[in-house]
């Protein structure tokens, strides 16, 4: 009878008509720094979804319902239709707005946005003009930005009844526009670049606030209860309590006093966090300590708007309402014993406690994958159901054999949808960064804390809040990332994921067992073959132009790798050192990558051309060789290979890319 009665309640709470509200500018400017609005329960009629030009290939059958094409990685160029000589890559039905817009390489094409149904654009730009900071009120550096290469602008637009995007030829490569839609009958004002001050003054605020004020509380309360401190010295095997704090309330901030010189990442990854809510059985919170903050394996130091790490501490806002109790636990399963001193803020609420949910935060190795077959490329980030909303992820990379590791897109399933209302157009994308770049980035929404290589080796970090576009759900989230490298690579991931659910929603993932979360960094034997010299590893002794790096490709490719020359143009020329152990009659070879935006390459040894130019064009990325330049007296020592780019097949994209994947040299009979 009394579940009978809960489950009523429900149905009544989901169904009530929810009066229309009347949202301006500046309460939608408000949103990218208020972390308390992600706890209110969404409303029937609140969505989060995504405009992109992800590879318009991969579908969903009705008919089969089978995945079609769903690795396609063409996602640079998708588009709705044309029109004339444009592109309509976007059309939203308001009331919505439109939160981030993002770019890997926007250019002078003029990308267009109409909205409700004006005849004339309410911007008209170059689409580099939303991110170079030149033009108002795209302007504010807190909220557009670069990130490793990555073009970003938190810069709401709002629309009443429709938003169309139009991009003219020209206008560059890959695109995203995150936008939420509100319930019917909510009221927006449709966005003008011509803003009053008093909204101006907002966007400068919530510029100052993802600026300078990262690290620091990003809203000020009442403090109506002292910040609880507890030191604890918790020993293996022991499961201390932090604080049991009374109810209803909700904890604001959360500091631990963890740092790298006193607790080294195997301690942090060996205690769990865990924080139960209302003296539920399962803990809402459970997370290895050191990666709850959103960064792992260990602490890199970053500050972002809900989580961060000084040199001294680790910080989260995440806003936790609870309505009888929280419970905060330290559970160590590790072979020391691990010293800190939590520090916890609580306040009032401001809001009755059934119109919140509770915070979710769960640490987790490849739980939950999707089982059909055509999916095996979809990682899964989160799976979840009741009633709530997607706020973020912490990833980790463990990758060995470097290279590029992302190529993946994020797919957001919501409320049982079979097609995503979110389809991205790469990992490092998602994360607010583009083209693979290895380069540490900071930022309010987005980070990449830890590389420890240039080539994308070994261990990477990276996180992503969702803010104001986090993705409200009414009855299920299930939320993917593509992971094109297999685990046998190997190429393995973990990740944190941040959520607020409803009392009584279904939270899946238990506690990950202390010896999976330690024993998977094993660095893979690499077999050496007499003779070869890896393209990846030669030294570059000069080059005239371009770039010249280690790309990760298949196991095609000799350790699945190629030195990579991009950038440069007919006349430019690269030299590398080869080295040879011992003077001798040698018989040298080489294997290369062949590519429709490859050149036409002259090869020289110590000057002396070898052979005629060779052309590397083929429609589609493959292993070329072997190609043998006969047989050279060298001497011990350094010798000089060189390519220069004499020009392109009439076929190829001109580009002049180069790729070499090793050099043999074998003795001579």
């Amino acid at each position: 009878m009394r579940l009978t009665l809960v489950m009523a309640a429900v149905v009544v709470v989901l169904t009530m008509p929810c009066a229309a509200e009347t949202l301006t500018y500046v309460d939608l400017v408000d949103r990218l720094t208020d972390l308390e609005a992600l706890a209110i329960l969404p409303v029937p009629g609140e969505t989060c979804a995504q405009a992109s030009s992800y590879d318009r290939a991969s579908r969903y059958d009705e008919q089969t319902g089978k995945y079609v094409a769903w690795d396609a990685n063409g996602d640079g160029g998708g588009y709705i239709r044309k029109e004339g000589e444009s592109f309509v890559i976007a059309e939203l039905k308001g009331p919505g707005c439109i939160w981030r817009t993002w770019s890997a390489r926007p250019l002078a094409g003029h990308v267009k946005i109409y909205l409700d149904g004006a005849p004339e654009p309410a911007v008209d730009l170059p689409f580099s003009g939303y991110f170079d900071l030149s033009n108002a009120p795209f302007n504010y550096p807190g909220l557009v930005h670069d990130a490793s290469s990555g073009k970003n602008c938190y810069v709401p637009i709002p629309f009443q009844k429709s938003c169309k995007i139009v991009a003219d030829p020209g206008w560059g490569a890959y695109y995203q526009f995150t936008y939420s839609t509100f319930p019917e009958g909510t009221v927006v004002p449709t966005f003008t670049r011509n803003l009053k001050i008093d909204e101006l003054l907002a966007l400068e605020r919530a510029s100052r606030i993802v600026t300078k004020n990262l690290g620091m509380d990003p809203v000020k309360r009442s403090r109506s209860m002292p910040t609880i401190a507890k030191a604890v010295s918790v020993a293996p095997g022991e499961t201390v309590t932090v604080a049991s704090i009374d109810g209803p309330n909700a904890m604001t901030s959360l500091r631990a006093r963890i740092n790298d010189n006193d607790h080294p990442w195997e301690l942090l990854r060996s205690v769990l966090l865990k924080i139960y809510w209302d003296g539920e059985p399962e803990p809402s919170v459970c997370a290895p300590i050191g990666d709850f903050f959103g960064t792992g394996p260990g602490l890199k130091q970053y500050k972002s708007l809900p989580m961060g790490v000084t040199a001294t501490d680790a910080y989260s806002y995440w806003y936790m309402p609870f309505g009888k109790s929280a419970v905060i636990e330290l559970t160590n399963e590790g072979k020391s014993e691990f010293a800190t001193t939590l520090f916890v803020d609580v306040d009032k609420l401001d809001k009755p406690i059934d119109q919140l949910g509770r915070f979710h935060a769960k640490w987790h190795r490849d739980a939950f994958l999707p089982t059909e077959d055509e999916r095996w490329i979809d990682w899964t980030i989160l799976t979840t159901e009741g009633r709530g909303r997607f706020c973020g992820v912490a990833l980790e990379v463990w990758n060995p054999k470097g290279g590029w590791w992302g190529e993946g897109d994020e797919k957001w399933f919501v409320d049982g949808e079979k097609f995503p209302s979110t389809f991205g157009t790469g990992s490092e994308d998602y994360f607010g960064y583009a083209w693979c770049n290895p380069h540490l980035f900071q930022n309010a929404y987005h980070n990449q804390t830890r590389n420890d290589n240039l080539n994308n080796t070994d261990h990477v970090s990276v996180n992503r809040w969702q803010i104001a576009d986090n993705i409200p759900f009414q009855q299920s989230f299930d939320g993917y990332i593509e992971k094109y490298y297999p685990n046998s690579r190997p190429t393995l991931y973990a990740a944190t994921a941040y959520w607020y659910l409803a009392p009584g929603g279904k939270d899946p993932y238990k506690a990950v067992p202390v010896k999976d979360r330690l024993n998977w960094y094993e660095k893979p034997v690499v077999k050496k073959t007499p003779g070869r010299v890896e393209g990846e590893s030669m030294k570059v002794i000069s080059k005239s132009g371009g770039n010249a790096e280690p790309q990760m490709l298949s196991e095609q490719w000799s350790n699945g790798t190629h030195l990579w020359w991009t950038g440069a143009g007919p006349g430019d020329k690269l030299t590398l050192a080869l080295p040879v152990d011992k003077s001798a009659k040698y018989e040298l070879s080489a294997h290369f990558t062949k590519a429709i935006d490859y050149g036409i390459i002259q090869l020289a040894l110590d000057g002396v051309p070898l052979g005629k130019p060779i052309d590397f064009f083929n429609d589609g990325v493959i292993p070329f060789g072997p190609v043998s330049f006969g047989t050279f007296d060298l001497k011990a020592g350094e010798h000089q290979l060189t390519a220069e780019i004499v020009g392109a097949n009439e076929k190829a994209i001109k580009s002049y890319m180069f790729g070499l994947d090793y050099v043999q040299l074998n003795r001579a009979r």
